[in-house]
């Protein structure tokens, strides 16, 4: 919901407010990650696995013969609140843009519908920018940098995922090591995909590019694949991390987030801060969580060096 508590408001920017909490990141850009949305409290990711099931054939099998369990368990995903706020006096904007100088008396003046609309731009672009980080890479802690876990931090901390140990120090040597390691169950799925940084793809486009007869020309850039599958790059996953699992928008994905778009507050609120002054406020409240469905489906080479 978008509440807009003065009348000046053209709504030229309202769609991609609305969508920036759940868009606003390079995961659901590319398709990566399913997001679960109305989440105000927390949602369990159902998952099942089974033992093996065949065994020679009986003719009078009994309740002793059984073979194969049905194990049910739960992954939670609990959105963790976090807001934007910010202030600022409209009148700044007489001295930029001649159009929002005031018309009539001062005191009656109100935020322009232009400044608001601007304003409200930024304020998305900003919003964006940050979420992207903490998608990935965001920890849950005290201070406002650590708002909630991110994809990759779930990843790493969960005792079930496939480590990968290499001493090598080229990418094609860092892939095949990680290739290796994928169980034949995920080789087929087409949601298949390697994740790895913007600086760790540009190693081994050069790589590809300098073998003799093989890779693109200087001026190109190599497929976006290694074997068969495909690679995905962002600018917000570290350098030295190598992560190959299953993604995808829908419940086949791997990849799991949780936000509330809607609460019984107003996501987006502009208003004056208080009655008798002259600023106003932007304020946006949201809640987000991500988490894995499996941890034994994400194979992980991480060769930073260990964290102090």
């Amino acid at each position: 919901m978008l509440n807009i508590q003065n009348t000046n408001y053209s709504g030229e920017v309202l769609e991609q407010l609305l969508t920036v909490a759940a868009t606003g990141n390079e995961l659901v850009e590319k398709g990566l990650i399913h997001i679960e949305p109305g989440i105000s409290d927390k949602f369990s990711i159902p998952r099942l696995k089974t033992g093996k099931m065949l065994q020679k054939r009986k003719e009078q099998p009994e309740n002793s013969d059984s073979k194969g369990d049905f194990n049910y368990s739960e992954v939670e995903l609990k959105p963790v609140d976090f807001m934007a706020f910010a202030t600022f006096n409209p009148r700044s904007f007489e001295k930029i843009w001649r159009k929002y100088q005031p018309k009539g008396n001062l005191v009656f003046s109100e935020l322009p519908a232009g400044a608001q609309n601007a304003l409200l731009a930024e304020l998305a672009k900003a919003v964006k920018f940050e979420l992207g980080k903490h998608f990935i890479v965001g920890k849950e802690g005290a201070d406002d940098d650590s708002l909630f876990n991110g994809i990759l931090t779930r990843i790493l901390a969960n005792t079930d995922i496939v480590k990968v140990e290499t001493t090598t120090t080229t990418m094609l040597e860092k892939l095949k090591a990680v290739k290796d390691k994928i169980p034949t169950t995920m080789r087929s799925n087409p949601g298949l995909r390697i994740l790895m940084s913007v600086e760790d793809f540009d190693q081994y486009d050069e790589e590809l590019t300098a073998q003799p007869s093989k890779g693109a020309n200087y001026t190109d850039t190599n497929a976006s694949r290694y074997k068969g599958i495909g690679i995905e790059y962002m600018a917000n996953w570290p350098s030295g991390v190598i992560v190959a699992t299953i993604t995808g928008m829908d419940t086949t994905t791997n990849l799991w987030a949780a936000v509330n778009l809607q609460d019984d507050m107003d996501v987006i609120q502009i208003d004056k801060l208080t009655n008798a002054g002259e600023r106003y406020f932007f304020k946006m409240l949201m809640k987000a969580d991500t988490n894995v469905a499996f941890g034994e489906e994400c194979v992980v080479l991480d060769t930073r060096e260990p964290q102090i």
